[in-house]
């Protein structure tokens, strides 16, 4: 295989991962300045995901000045965990890694459904929101009307009110000159900014079908623990209740449909789909309410296909990747491309997008350079949502209909405490609902 030369990874994220993908919010020279050299940072949600963004936006300084001379330093200064007694032992070792000089969150450390409020109103520069995805629109609407930057990560919703929350939040950021970044690490990585570009330039002629998988393993489910309220439980067990999480094809998958989104720079009009809840936990509907595959069948304004793949069952085939097929040959995304006339191309180009974004994204800061992620992100998880109500419901669904009139999941979600009743519950037999294909309804 030949390898091509890669492309600037800053030029390509500027441009064409944001303008190509039909956002309205172009890349723009200045932000608003830092008032020092050091981001101070606030994270909501110290989860996997959370503990992992804040471990690299820690690290990513080290390289940025021994690779580009740039001096610059990040602290962690406050931090909001629904269950923040989870906390403790990753803020130890955070603290004998950096020191307690970067990690100083001494009587900033706030519980609950609303500590996200305290924590985001203390001296920080930066908002790194981590919590699940149906409670991400208030916290990110609450962060930059503060006059936060944020980190937001994916998906960014778990349903369509959630989502036109976040496209309005994204234009007051963008009126602000508040910088976003969101956690679809793809749009950061070398091999698929160098691939994308081939295939945007023609190198397979002209794309006419997209394949896109996440076919893994069973996740994690953790046990009602004594005391907690029906809410507790849920918020505790987030991936399993719709509400919390959007389902798989939001919460896993939609990189794979942010990738292909990607290529074609533009987003699904339709989508119809099937799935279901067989092989769930087991098939204990007491346990999780979330389909546990899924397929579904997206057209693009151009007629364009693309066939997406969703999966969780322990010893099944596991495939997480992206297709693209053009009129001149095909394409392993961030892989290989085989035109059907000359040699395979090697792409070329590290991987390593977790760490990549917050690099990109802190040197953004320090330079006082502006970009907003926000309305892609959004965008990508409206594409998962639009999959993902074709599945539960059976029906072809017109994503313009659902923008319109797709369901609220979590009504009053600003309000919940730990003693309110969750959007679902179960019955009478302790089993909780699983969307019915033909009976479900997607819209209010």
């Amino acid at each position: 295989m030949k390898e091509t030369e890669s492309v600037s990874r800053r030029k390509f994220i500027g441009t064409s991962a944001i303008a190509g993908a039909a956002a309205s919010f172009p890349y723009v020279a200045r932000g608003e300045a830092l008032q020092s050299d050091t981001i101070r940072v606030a994270a909501i949600g110290l989860g996997g995901r959370g503990t992992g963004a804040i471990t690299q936006i820690l690290d990513a300084p080290m390289d940025l000045e021994k690779n580009k001379n740039l001096r610059c330093k990040t602290k962690l200064v406050a931090i909001a965990d629904a269950f923040p007694e989870k906390s403790a032992n990753k803020i130890a070792a955070m603290k004998k890694k950096y020191g307690e000089d970067r990690i100083d969150v001494e009587g900033r450390i706030f519980g609950g459904l609303d500590g996200y409020k305290q924590a985001i109103n203390e001296d920080v520069d930066m908002v790194v929101i981590a919590t699940p995805p149906g409670f991400k629109p208030q916290q990110f609407e609450y962060a930059i009307n503060q006059g936060k930057k944020v980190f937001m990560e994916k998906p960014v919703a778990s349903d369509v009110t959630g989502i036109r929350r976040v496209l309005a939040s994204a234009k007051k950021a963008k009126e602000k000159g508040l910088t976003v970044g969101i956690g679809l690490q793809r749009r950061h990585e070398e091999r698929y900014i160098d691939c994308v570009k081939q295939l945007q330039d023609g190198v397979i002629g002209d794309i006419n079908m997209l394949r896109v998988y996440w076919n893994g393993n069973s996740i994690w489910h953790r046990g009602k623990q004594p005391g907690m309220t029906e809410m507790e439980y849920q918020v505790n067990n987030w991936y399993h209740f719709t509400w919390a999480s959007g389902d798989q094809i939001c919460e896993q998958h939609i990189h794979n449909l942010d990738a292909g989104c990607w290529i074609k720079g533009m987003y699904p009009i339709k989508a119809n789909g099937m799935g279901g809840s067989e092989m769930r936990m087991g098939g204990d509907r007491k346990l999780s309410q979330i389909f546990d595959h899924t397929f579904v069948e997206y057209t693009f304004p151009d007629g364009t296909k693309m066939f997406s793949q969703g999966r969780h069952l322990k010893g099944g085939w596991s495939h997480v990747a992206e297709y693209a097929h053009g009129s001149k040959g095909t394409c392993k995304v961030a892989s290989h491309i085989e035109p059907f006339a000359g040699d395979p191309i090697r792409i070329r180009g590290a991987g390593g997008g977790h760490y990549q974004e917050q690099k990109d994204l802190i040197e953004a800061l320090h330079k006082g350079e502006y970009y907003n992620e926000a309305e892609y992100g959004a965008m990508s998880t409206f594409t998962a949502i639009l999959g993902r109500e074709a599945c539960y419901s059976g029906k072809e669904i017109i994503a313009d209909d659902l923008m319109k009139k797709g369901r609220d999941y979590a009504p009053g979600i600003d309000d919940y405490t730990w003693d309110s009743a969750p959007p679902v519950a179960p019955d009478e037999k302790g089993e909780y609902p699983v969307p019915a294909p033909g009976v479900y309804r997607p819209f209010a």
